[in-house]
This record gives C-alpha cells, structure tokens and sequence, in this order.
C-alpha cells in the first residue's frame, strides 16, 4: 500500500514512540526538519532537537499524556501545530504525533452548533 502520509505537501507528520525516539517522519516532515533529505531522525530522540523551553513542554506531554496545541508564523508561512498522545491498539501509550499544517492567516470560521 502507498503511504498516503507523504502525499500531503502542506502537512509535516512526526511520531515518536513511549521514549521519545522517532519512529516515523512523513516526506514533508523530513523537508521541514532535516537539513538534507539524507538525514535519518529515526531511532533518535525528540529531546535532542528542541530547546529548554520546549524540552519542558514535552516532557509534560508524555508524562500526563496531554495534547499542545497553537500556531506558530515562520518562513512567511502560518501553521497549526498540533501534538498529542497516541495509544497502541492495546491501549497503551504509543508516544507523542505531530502535525504541522500551513493554514491561511486569515480563514473562515464555521459553528456547527448554530443553526444556518
């Protein structure tokens, strides 16, 4: 089956298992965080690409299990960045997902809840 995850141009997708090392890197996840695409993340550890601050953020997540998400500008681009927790079918904690999506700056909202 073709990967559908390297498919995606404007979706950066990042998995780490229960310890923290990369287990998996889509096309454009690679294109964002390596510097060649010869470069190889998996097996390493998610701690040594990040600063204090977000070392922090992390290590919160993986201890509590809890999802971080915001936005973040860069490259004159906008992005949704979204971190959560993933489990394994039997339930236990799998390790931490990243998805990295450009959205516009400006986008329109829609409530669901309210009737049209």
């Amino acid at each position: 089956m073709e990967n559908w995850a390297n498919g995606l141009e404007q979706v950066a997708i990042t998995v780490t298992d229960e310890n923290g090392d990369f287990i998996d890197l889509n096309t454009h996840s690679k294109r964002v965080n390596l510097k060649s695409m010869d470069e190889n993340l998996i097996g390493r550890n998610i701690m040594g690409c990040h600063n204090k601050h977000s070392k922090e953020i992390i290590s919160k997540m993986m201890e509590n299990k809890t999802s971080n998400i915001y936005t973040i500008e860069k490259k004159g681009q906008k992005k949704l960045i979204y971190q959560s927790p993933w489990y394994k079918e039997d339930g236990s904690f799998g390790g931490l997902v990243e998805m990295s999506l450009v959205i516009p700056f400006e986008m329109p909202h829609y409530n669901r809840d309210k009737a049209q």
